[in-house]
């Protein structure tokens, strides 16, 4: 089993999606553990204040370093096997061959920045690894948490009930096609391409490469 652990300021916002379709169903077969550690639980601030201007100005708050760390700590302890991600612009890429590696780990921890990011010291203490899910700017790691989390999970035996469902490990199309096998929509037919109905697995599986080209 791998257990996500997610430091957020909004657990709401994630919650949700965690909590639906197949990522539900992983948690209750054991095969996916979601934790959440909201920063505002660990500070010393009694107004539970978590973010202060920057060092050097600057237009936006920072989030303090001590919060956070205190989160992680209270999320991994002295847990081994563990992987600290935080979701930045400026981190490598993630790419389906890192769901498959990061779906061979016990513990994932991940840090959602907010407003502009995180102290710069928790990276390094933690010797957490930059991540990016695109080329572009988001207003926090939330929505890269559950999509990378999403991704590693549809790699853990069992997960998608049918191993066949990993695209990577067969021939997909990106056009897929059901039942009414003409579609009559405004006056108009749209039918299924003929070559899905022969039968001809070969010839299917061919059609399929192309599509892919």
């Amino acid at each position: 089993m791998i257990h996500f652990h997610i430091i957020t300021l909004f657990p709401e916002s994630l919650e949700c999606y965690f909590n639906a379709s197949i990522l539900k169903r992983a948690q209750e077969d054991k095969k996916v553990s979601v934790s959440f550690y909201n920063p505002r639980d660990f500070t010393k601030d009694k107004h539970r204040r978590v973010d202060h201007k920057p060092y050097g100005g600057g237009p936006g708050m920072v989030l303090e370093a001590e919060s956070i760390l205190r989160a992680v700590q209270k999320a991994i302890g002295r847990k081994k096997d563990v992987e600290v991600i935080f979701f930045s612009p400026s981190g490598k890429q993630f790419e389906q061959k890192d769901a498959q590696r990061l779906a061979k780990r016990k513990h994932l921890v991940f840090l959602c920045g907010h407003y502009e990011g995180i102290d710069a010291r928790v990276a390094n203490i933690l010797k957490a690894k930059p991540m990016s899910v695109g080329p572009f700017i988001l207003t926090g790691g939330e929505l890269p948490a559950a999509l990378v989390a999403d991704a590693v999970s549809r790699n853990i035996p069992g997960v998608l009930g049918n191993r066949a469902s990993l695209e990577d490990t067969r021939v997909a199309s990106p056009d897929v096609y059901t039942r009414p096998e003409v579609l009559k929509w405004k006056g108009k037919d749209y039918n299924v391409p003929k070559i899905l109905l022969s039968g001809h697995h070969k010839h299917i599986e061919q059609w399929k490469r192309e599509q892919r080209k």
